[in-house]
């Protein structure tokens, strides 16, 4: 799924450990989260956030594909604001002010432009 901006983009990789990955084309706090939360200049092809089906939301940080690109690809649909988009255990809400998504356990994640947060 992907914001009407499309600054906020998503996809999840499937069972059997479920996880919804989302990242930013443009956020105030882009260069601090990745030199603090993946530590020292490392080659990242990917920072963003991960929501496990079962865990807490987390910043993510990955050197290497995500999905299998010779049987897997992502599908971006445009979730216009205001609506809810749903995919296996999770739930992305699409608002004006940011993307909030959720396991089906409580836990998720709040990215926005200018903030994040996580639970």
């Amino acid at each position: 799924m992907r914001t009407p901006t499309g600054n906020i983009s998503c996809f999840v990789t499937p069972a059997p450990n479920a996880t919804l990955h989302c990242q930013l084309k443009q956020a105030d706090y882009a260069h601090r989260l990745q030199n603090v939360n993946c530590g020292p200049p490392i080659s990242v092809d990917w920072a963003g956030f991960e929501l496990p089906a079962g865990t807490k939301g987390r910043v993510a940080c990955s050197g290497g594909v995500l999905y299998d690109p010779a049987t897997q690809k992502p599908h971006y649909v445009t979730v216009p604001y205001g609506r809810v988009w749903h995919a296996g255990p999770f739930d992305c809400h699409s608002q004006f002010d940011g993307l909030g998504c959720s396991n089906h356990r409580g836990h998720g994640f709040f990215i926005s432009r200018q903030t994040w947060r996580t639970w």
